[in-house]
């Protein structure tokens, strides 16, 4: 079994917090569910498509992936993680109070390194009964009593909007709150776009990490005879994203949620990729270190695999051990366009 994170076993330490029937927001496995007893089945809300596949087998909980639980002022008690991405916690935060029962408990858990300290301003803001119920493993435990509970939850609140512009083609894309690049187009993804301009993806095409969907959308509106972009995402958002940015943009292609390339996923002459290299604040190349060792079953022969990455990260011997021989595309002081073909 996966060893409990801090925040988890500094939740541990209080459980007697959890009372009634209990909600999770930014639960990361579930090991910590193993630990606890509750009297009826706890809720359990992700935006990692691997997360909620892990809490479906363990058959712990109800899982709901994304932020579309149907259920307001159900809840006697949610406990928050503090997400890695700030932005989402406003969100969140307004996600966990519609649950809760009028008088119900706001639990927030988090590292010091990953800001409890600023997510405790946020608790205080909506709930100024906010009060600090233990320090443990560098975590803080809070619980609070929001005044405004049991609302719907509306997602498309949250949702808004920005311009892309790339080699004269220029789309709208959507943003939610703590996914990638949110509110702008990233260089990297600026720098692919640029060699997609000179150099035109064939046949069947997928985005893997598609996030917002910029990729696949700008693509079928340069080059509106090119056919679907279909798109791989880890995070529930993203593929929310990903679907408003392709109807807005007329365009079309399968949207997945998945840890990795699925392996019932089809054949591609072209797999386009900004994969990320982060988990919170630490550089984490594993997820994209997996795709390149699957990325070949998915490439048809003469395919092409594009990635662009920052400078510093150790790609070309993967790219030639998982796909065939590489060419730099474009390069500058941060970013390389690599290509590799199946041979």
């Amino acid at each position: 079994m996966t060893a409990l994170t801090n925040a988890s076993q500094a939740l541990l330490r209080n459980r007697d917090l959890l009372q009634g029937r209990v909600g999770f927001i930014g639960l990361t496995g579930p090991g910590l569910l193993a630990e606890l007893s509750f009297s009826e089945s706890p809720l359990v809300i992700c935006e990692h498509a691997g997360t909620f596949a892990r809490l479906q087998a363990a058959d712990r909980c109800q899982p709901v992936f994304g932020y579309r639980a149907d259920c307001p002022g159900s809840l006697d008690t949610v406990v928050l993680f503090v997400p890695k991405a700030k932005a989402a916690l406003t969100m969140q935060l307004a996600l966990a109070a519609s649950l809760l029962t009028r008088g119900g408990g706001l639990v927030v858990v988090g590292e010091k390194k990953e800001g409890i300290a600023g997510a405790v301003r946020q608790l205080q803001a909506i709930a100024p009964d906010a009060s600090k119920q233990d320090s443990a493993r560098h975590c803080q435990v809070w619980l609070a009593h929001p005044p405004q509970t049991g609302q719907p939850f509306v997602a498309e609140q949250w949702l808004s909007w920005h311009q892309a512009e790339v080699a004269g083609t220029d789309i709208p894309v959507a943003d939610f709150p703590g996914i990638f690049s949110a509110g702008r187009l990233d260089e990297g993804t600026r720098r692919l776009l640029a060699t997609l301009a000179e150099q035109p993806p064939r046949g069947a095409v997928l985005d893997f990490a598609c996030g917002s969907g910029v990729i696949g959308a700008w693509l079928q509106t340069r080059y509106p005879d090119l056919g679907p972009v279909d798109g791989v995402d880890v995070q529930a958002q993203a593929i929310d994203c990903a679907r408003q940015t392709y109807a807005r943009n007329s365009a079309s292609g399968e949207l997945v949620a998945s840890d990795g390339l699925p392996a019932e996923l089809g054949y591609y002459r072209s797999i386009i990729t900004n994969p990320p290299f982060h988990t919170g604040v630490r550089t984490d190349t594993s997820m994209t270190e997996t795709f390149l060792r699957q990325v070949r079953a998915h490439l048809l022969p003469g395919g092409e695999l594009r990635l662009v990455a920052n400078r510093f990260l150790p790609y070309v011997s993967l790219l030639e051990e998982g796909v065939g021989p590489v060419r730099i595309l474009a390069e500058d002081g941060r970013f390389v366009v690599y290509q590799a073909r199946r041979a």
